[in-house]
């Protein structure tokens, strides 16, 4: 991946398309005073730098899915290549290999509510390489997802609020399912790969007219069932350290306590889980000293969090982005 310097514009380019993925480069320009052609030109650097992408995501919610939280300890040879393959697998949507390349923290999707057991962990099963296997359901998400990281932010909030005012996007926390038809899974897929596809070339993949496309895009993001999410690494944005944390809190205490991590810039993930660590956060800090004092000082004033376990992420091979078919 080339080196890659940014500027304000570059900045407030990211954050745009994370408020709005599909925002038109005109919109955009609009929002940072610049020339449209100036945003693409911007844009097209940036992807083709490899560390920057608008990813298609489906909310596995809507769709009446089961989100896993998978964490896997492996053979010291092992960890690379079962990390490698559960990043190609459909049912996978972030894959990273963590400590020493030990341990891999994974998640995953169970498709079908009649599926009670997931397919992936039956698989893991049959490899002696696999030492040790757990697995908890995601219940909520106070970061993450549509709640975008907050490492991002450059724009005002009447900037912010002059892209949301374009944007189509639905309801969340509603248990309401939303089923998908026919072409549906060929439009998804495309867009999981670019989020900015164009409208002629879903077109093309789905067989459907550009109208329809435009229509059907627009049906699902305002049911909820899809929305645009930026793929962006950290170490774009000078950010050197990436962890994931485990915590354990008491019951009564455990939303609160997720909402004021929802609060902390360092964290790009936290969610409610089952399972012995109840509270699972990812956080990006700027070095070892800036993750030491976000230890000790941001999660040190969250006085119900009971325990802590930590694990520095050294690869990450899947970030964003599941297939549909299990």
């Amino acid at each position: 991946m080339e080196n890659v310097t940014l500027d304000e514009v570059d900045r407030g380019l990211l954050h745009a398309l994370q408020v709005d993925g599909r925002a038109s480069f005109s919109r955009i320009g609009e929002v940072l005073g610049v020339s449209d052609q100036r945003v693409a030109r911007r844009y097209r650097r940036l992807r083709s730098s490899g560390m920057v992408r608008v990813v298609g995501v489906v909310d596995r919610q809507r769709l009446g899915h089961q989100s896993w939280a998978i964490r896997l300890r492996c053979t010291p040879d092992a960890g690379a290549s079962i990390a490698e393959a559960l990043g190609r697998r459909p049912d996978t949507f972030w894959v990273h290999l963590l400590s020493g390349g030990t341990e891999i923290s994974c998640g995953a999707i169970q498709r079908l509510d009649q599926e009670r057991e997931p397919l992936l962990l039956t698989k893991l099963a049959r490899t002696n390489r696999v030492l040790a296997v757990s697995a908890h359901r995601t219940l909520h998400m106070f970061v993450g997802g549509r709640i975008g990281w907050a490492g991002l932010a450059a724009l005002s909030a009447e900037q912010v609020a002059h892209l949301l005012a374009g944007r189509v996007h639905g309801p969340r926390d509603t248990a309401e399912a939303v089923t998908l038809g026919p072409g549906d899974d060929a439009l998804l897929a495309e867009l999981s790969r670019d989020g900015r596809t164009g409208y002629a070339d879903l077109a093309a993949v789905t067989g459907w007219s550009e109208s329809t496309v435009r229509r059907r895009v627009e049906q699902l993001c305002a049911a909820g069932a899809l929305f645009f999410d930026m793929d962006v690494l950290p170490m774009l944005l000078d950010y050197q350290v990436e962890a994931q944390l485990w915590m354990s809190v008491p019951p009564a205490d455990l939303d609160a306590t997720g909402r004021a991590l929802a609060d902390h810039p360092e964290v790009a993930f936290a969610g409610a889980t089952t399972g012995p660590t109840n509270l699972a956060a990812s956080v990006v800090c700027r070095d070892d000293a800036a993750f030491y004092r976000y230890l000790t000082d941001s999660l040190g004033a969250l006085p119900a969090i009971r325990h802590i376990e930590t694990a520095p992420i050294i690869r990450t091979i899947k970030r964003a982005g599941a297939g549909l078919s299990s």
